[in-house]
Formats: C-alpha cells, structure tokens, sequence
C-alpha cells in the first residue's frame, strides 16, 4: 500500500508538472472570488462564476440535492431591497449581474455586488421555490478554477477610454464538455473567444474574433461580444452572438482554435443605439425560438429556422441608420425593463424585471405564451 501511495504521489507530480510545462494554469481548493458576473449552470451542480476582476471562471459544486416539489416560483417584488437586507446594505448599494436557474431543483441564483467601483464584494444569493432568499456558502463549496491567461492588463483601457479588466469575461455558456467565454483579451485584436474544457484541466483555446458591422460600415476587432448561446444548424454547432449597436452573429465551434483568428457570419443588423443584456432559446408550440433582450429595443423573437436560412450581411449590403433593418427577420415583443432571463420550465422563464413606476427590481416567471 504503501508503494502504490508514493506511486501516485510521483504519478501526480509528473502531471501538475507537464501542465506547468505547457504554460497552463489552474487553481483548485477555495478560490478568491474578486467578483462575480455571468452565471452558468454546467453538469450535475455546478455552477459557473465569471470573475472579470480575478480574471478567471469559478466552478462552484453547489449540493443543490433538492428534489422538485411541484411548487413554482412565486413573484418576488423588490427583490433588490430583499438581496441588499441579507447582505446587510442597502437597495443603492446592490447590483444584480446575472441570474441562473438550477435545472433540477428549479431554485434561481442570483450573482450580485456589494457596492460599486473597486471595492464591491461579490456575492451569490439563492432563491428557492418558496422565495425565500440565502446566501450562498461559496467559501464552503468545493471548487475549481480556470485562469484567463490573456486578460487585458490591470490598467487597460478601451479606445473610449473605459476600463478593459472589466470586460475580460462579457458572458458565459456550457455546451457538450466545454465552457465557452466571450469577452476582452490583451491582443492585438481585443475580441476572443475562449473554449475551456471541463472538469478544468488547465487548458484553454483562445480564438480572436472579428466581424463586420454594418451599421458603422467596417470590421471590428475590438467590440466584445455582450451574450451569446451555442446552437445546433445543419447538424453543426454554432455560437450566435450579440454585440453593442446591434450586430448578430454566427460562429462555428468546430473552427475555434488557440492562436487563430475567426471571422464571424453577421446575420442581422438589430438598431443602433442599443445593448443586448441576454439571449435564450425557448419553444413556443413545438418551433424553437431565440428571445434577445435589449437596453432600448424591448424583446426580439427570431425563429430558429430563420437564422438557419439567413444569409451573410457584408460590405455589399445596404445598411443604414434608417428602418427597415436587415437580415434575419424578428417580431418586437413587449418585455420592457426586463434585464435577465433564463429558462425554468417548459412553457415559462424566470425573468428579472425593473418595475417602470417604481424604479425597484422584481424576480417573477414569464409564460412564453406571451412571448
């Protein structure tokens, strides 16, 4: 026994040191949360923390062993006051970056900062069926970690002079044993794209992305990507992509490779003077949907099959400021002040909304009948 122990010792020893060797990096144990942004659920209960400021992805196992009770969410009004109580501060004081359903137990996740600017402390809140809030045990849970190894340098700053730390993870999304994360890089081409296998192994294909933007009339290489979501076309897949003033894109997983450059498809031109906050696939009578929530142009609904049919915007096609706008087409739904999304059953979301007479933010299900 003894033998077989120092063994595996010399076994384990070879290993850390050959991912050394490769220029890989991994931390495992308790990780220092710096900050917590996008949220994703990956296999089992783990759930994925994107750290802009520790430049790194936590995968939290949460034990969330809880079995479905039949109960749903109830609406939860003034969740923002609700969060800001248990952390012990106030409503001001309170951002909600993202939120995230568990897939079994249907409890929702919030990631959230306490205060603003450098000193914010990260946090993540459950909210269970009965909603009744907690905060979440992260020093307690076992975890492991992915470093981005091409951040942007601590004192970086965009062309518009904003901080690029922040934007080194932009959003998240586990797809078929690998993590994917947009965001910003410290290369020469900013946009990346990087693909993380899981469990984290210390790996990491970092891909610079670019696009054409019609509404600008050029090629970007700088703007992030804001959501994005993997899909499936033509037996392929794919990551559709949103970016500020509002290209969509597509990306084909299969040609994201470390130290490559990728030209994405942009497949629409959805208004300027616009952000996309989130991005899901629902079904809607058995035909799947994508729903793009935005700053300043309410909710977009696209079918599936179009963007499968939709063909590439480029230097030839006629974009303009004016309407119409091009490319693939979608209907306008009415989901003004709605920030967040996700999926929590069949024929629902869990969505988080701004109250529009009351400036407070509410937590509540939204039936995709009314989508």
């Amino acid at each position: 026994m003894p033998g077989r122990i120092l063994m595996s010792a010399v076994i384990l020893s070879l290993v850390l040191l050959a991912l050394a060797a490769a220029g890989a990096e991994m931390a495992t144990g308790k990780p220092e949360l710096k900050s917590a942004g996008q949220l994703a659920f990956g296999p089992g209960d783990v759930l994925f923390v994107a750290d802009s400021a520790g430049t790194a992805v936590h995968a939290f196992d949460l034990k969330d062993s809880a079995k479905p009770s039949g109960e749903e969410l109830p609406s939860i009004d003034e969740i923002d006051e609700k969060v800001a109580s248990l952390l012990g501060t106030t409503a001001r004081d309170v951002l909600i970056q993202d939120i995230a359903v568990h897939p079994g137990s249907k409890n929702v996740y919030l990631s959230v900062s306490r205060g603003r600017g450098d000193d914010a402390a990260p946090a993540v809140v459950k909210v269970d069926v009965k909603g009744q809030l907690s905060l979440v045990d992260l020093k307690g849970a076992t975890a492991t970690s992915a470093m981005i190894t091409n951040a942007p340098a601590a004192d970086a700053k965009t062309r518009r002079g904003n901080p690029m730390r922040a934007l080194t993870i932009t959003d998240i999304a586990f797809h078929d044993g690998h993590l994917y994360v947009a965001g910003l890089s410290n290369e020469e081409f900013a946009s990346n794209l990087r693909k993380i296998p899981y469990p984290f192994s210390g790996e990491m294909d970092a891909t610079s992305v670019e696009i054409y933007h019609g509404a600008h009339g050029k090629f970007e290489t700088h703007a992030p990507i804001r959501t994005l979501m993997p899909y499936e076309s033509g037996g392929q897949a794919h990551l559709l992509a949103a970016y500020t003033c509002t290209p969509l894109v597509t990306f084909p997983l299969d040609k994201l490779e470390d130290g490559a450059h990728l030209k994405g498809t942009t497949i629409a031109e959805l208004g300027f003077g616009n952000a996309p906050l989130d991005m899901i696939q629902f079904d809607k009578e058995g035909e799947p949907y994508v729903l793009i929530l935005n700053s300043s142009r309410g909710g977009m609904r696209i079918k599936a099959s179009d963007i499968d049919k939709a063909g590439p915007i480029s230097t030839d096609t006629d974009v303009t400021r004016d309407e119409p706008l091009v490319g693939v087409p979608y209907l306008t739904v009415p989901m003004g002040g709605i920030l967040r999304a996700d999926n929590y059953n069949d024929d629902k979301l869990v969505v988080l909304r701004r109250d529009l007479d009351t400036g407070s933010l509410q937590l509540r299900l939204w039936t995709t009948a009314w989508i």
